[in-house]
């Protein structure tokens, strides 16, 4: 059962992972006028970025620490 767990632990580490990189990628955009590059950035969807980030670390260090345990 803790196998089981921890495989659905890292799958969801990965998705999280790829959600964030990807969230943060998208929360500024940049254009050029005239010359000069303006940029704008999404703080709410840039700080919901770094959750995503955060929370796959945490389910993947989970993950590994369940398929890492000694087997009884």
């Amino acid at each position: 059962m803790k196998q089981i767990i921890g495989i659905l632990l890292i799958v969801a580490a990965l998705v999280l992972g790829y959600m964030g990189i990807r969230g943060l990628g998208e929360s500024s955009k940049s254009v050029e006028l005239l010359g000069m590059e303006i940029t704008a950035e999404d703080g709410a969807a840039k700080q919901n970025a770094y959750i995503e980030l955060g929370l796959g670390v945490i389910a993947l260090v989970g993950g590994v620490y369940l398929l890492g345990g000694k087997k009884r």
